[in-house]
């Protein structure tokens, strides 16, 4: 009875390890289930479990080593020594954290020293006249960089496998928050704060399991677009450069910008609303849509209207920066239409840029608002994002 109860428990530490680490990472099945308190509850609770097994095996464990046969203690060795690789893998080889790691230094250059190229994707932030750009291709790897532009503290996050870039001000509770990648629920990133050991959604910035659970971290507002575009209206930004401790991680990164990843988890689909067909997803008070990307390029102007919002989606000749504007001024709603490469609005002719600005005109110099739009594949943000439609 008493062997019975030890290779049970051997056995069930092994259920147990792999169970830890198996609903949230992306293995077969385990992003489809919706097993986020089940799995916080095995990783909050990890040394308790493994304390309460132990102690349950232990005089089992000694007497079969103590006073067992040769057969029993050879098979009790290859269960422990299973249980020790098991534990192994999956702690210090599987964990996200252990995967993916953060960078040891943060150097930004100005435009003159830059070494990533025009062409490559960053999301972009500009907070009291100070800009900066942190490229796709970098923040892919790590999934989030924290820096502080203007004395304030921004959480720059990236989930390749949903294709979301969200900047957050990592403030909980009035106190700075310092977070680690824990892993991912329905495909997207988790975070988890030092404090608390709560989990919280990198497409959102909600909390999602612990202490905190119902909490969203504030958004701070930031854009993607092509470097280069970036740079042509914040020509004083600073951008950031890799750490080159991590450089060969970022040369598998190199094809992602464009979608040429050949990884089935990030890979894109290039037809039209599939679970990894690119889509525009806009959110307003609540209501949600999305746009189809091969639509936008073709056309490279979308008109639409939500409700007390008439929008504009923009795409420059790059074919990847990418502007979402209100059709909303003082003087009523505009239309637009894209003639020989200008923008012009139909109401007035006069001449816009790609940056929402009029330049020429009767309006010249009226400013467009900007509108929160995100680049994301279908599958992500239909599911973080319950009800959205589809602009057809």
């Amino acid at each position: 009875m008493r062997n019975v109860i030890l290779f049970f428990g051997l056995a069930s530490l092994i259920v147990f390890e792999i169970l830890r680490v198996y609903f949230i990472m992306p293995m077969p099945g385990s992003q489809e289930m919706d097993s986020i308190d089940l799995a916080y509850f095995l990783g909050s609770n990890k040394w308790l479990i493994r304390s309460i097994a132990l102690i349950v095996i232990a005089v089992p464990l000694y007497r079969v080593f103590r006073i067992g046969n040769l057969k029993a203690k050879i098979l009790l060795g290859i269960a422990c020594f299973l249980y020790i690789s098991v534990f192994y893998v999956f702690t210090f080889k599987m964990e996200a954290d252990k995967m993916f790691y953060q960078p040891t230094v943060i150097k930004l250059s100005t435009a003159d020293s830059n070494k990533i190229g025009r062409n490559k994707l960053v999301i972009g932030i500009e907070l009291n006249g100070e800009a900066r750009a942190y490229p796709i291709q970098l923040i892919g790897y790590h999934h989030q960089v924290v820096d502080t532009i203007n004395s304030i503290p921004v959480m720059v996050t990236y989930c390749t496998v949903c294709r979301t870039g969200r900047v957050f001000n990592p403030v909980v509770n009035g106190r700075y928050e310092k977070f680690r990648l824990v892993g991912m629920d329905h495909f997207n990133a988790m975070f988890e704060d030092e404090t608390t050991k709560s989990w919280w959604r990198q497409s959102t910035g909600e909390c999602i399991a612990g202490p905190l659970k119902g909490m969203k971290l504030s958004e701070v507002k930031s854009e993607q677009v092509a470097l280069n575009a970036w740079l042509r209206r914040y020509p004083n930004s600073l951008i950031l450069q890799g750490d080159q401790k991590f450089a060969p991680s970022f040369e598998k990164m190199d094809n992602y910008d464009r979608g040429n990843s050949k990884s089935n988890l990030t890979k894109r689909d290039t037809a039209s609303w599939n679970p990894k067909s690119w889509i525009v997803g806009i959110e307003k008070d609540f209501i949600a849509k999305a746009y189809d990307w091969n639509q936008l390029v073709v056309a490279r102007i979308l008109q639409d209207s939500l409700p007390n919002l008439p929008l504009v989606i923009l795409l420059e000749n790059d074919s990847a920066s990418f502007h979402t504007y209100s059709r909303k001024i003082n003087t009523g709603v505009l239309n637009f239409t894209l003639r020989n490469d200008s923008i012009i609005d139909s109401k007035t002719q006069s001449v816009w840029d790609y940056d929402g600005i009029c330049i020429e005109g009767q309006l010249k110099g009226t400013a467009l608002e900007k509108i929160k739009s995100y680049q994301e594949y279908l599958h992500s943000w239909e599911y973080f994002h319950p009800g959205s439609k589809r602009h057809k």
